[in-house]
């Protein structure tokens, strides 16, 4: 592994975070905690709250999401997150981009003779 290799593995997840939550709240609405944690069961156990408060934030002032306040059965309320026709939309969309992208990189990766013995 080289040394700027956890460094890399953030920018390729910066770049696909938001179709990954986007993703997760089609799947189940979900609180910001909630959500990370799902993240993190899923494989993306670098993604903390700290990240995905933020991005539920912007993604919510963007009009991709829906806030709505739900009594909790412990403490205050919550804030829950699903996903507005505008984010469905979104998800499409941004589902088609990251499917021609990485498409594109594995065509270069098997054209360049590196992919070669790495899955079908």
């Amino acid at each position: 592994m080289t040394p700027d290799a956890p460094d890399r593995r953030a920018q390729l997840l910066r770049g696909s975070l938001d179709l990954c939550v986007l993703a997760a709240l089609a799947q189940q609405p979900g609180h910001a905690y909630e959500l990370a944690s799902r993240l993190a069961e899923a494989g993306l156990r670098d993604v903390s709250y700290g990240t995905v408060y933020p991005m539920i934030t912007r993604l919510r002032r963007s009009g991709l999401l829906h806030e709505q306040t739900e009594a909790s059965p412990v403490g205050p309320a919550r804030k829950v997150f699903s996903l507005s026709a505008a984010g469905r939309e979104a998800l499409d969309d941004w589902l088609a981009q990251w499917q021609r992208a990485t498409l594109d990189v594995e065509t270069v990766l098997r054209s360049t003779g590196v992919w070669a013995g790495r899955g079908a």
